[in-house]
């Protein structure tokens, strides 16, 4: 039986990262990213329901990214489903995307 709820293809990655939740700002890692959401590392424990903003470094470049928080694993990280606002999100997404390909 196959329990897995995601509908957009996860692509592995590993590109510095930091987030911005409840607690302040935090360093992080991308672990893996889709259209829907990513998974991020890190050391910090967030809440699920929490709204994060993701920044994800590609290049010199910093792409950000809103979210929510719908996982949490302590001391390994946790996942967010993205809130595409708009359509610039969307190109911010494709471009980390595309840049793994």
């Amino acid at each position: 039986m196959n329990n897995e709820r995601r509908t957009n293809r996860r692509v592995p990655l590993n590109l510095p990262a930091r987030y911005d939740g409840l607690s302040g700002m935090h360093e992080a890692r991308i672990e893996d990213i889709s259209m829907g959401g990513c998974f991020v590392n890190t050391q910090s424990q967030l809440e699920v329901g929490e709204a994060v903003v993701i920044e994800i470094k590609l290049s010199s470049k910093w792409i950000q990214l809103h979210g929510e928080v719908t996982a949490s694993q302590p001391g390994i990280g946790f996942g967010v489903i993205f809130s595409l606002r708009n359509e610039r999100d969307i190109r911010s997404l494709e471009l980390v995307l595309r840049s793994q390909t």
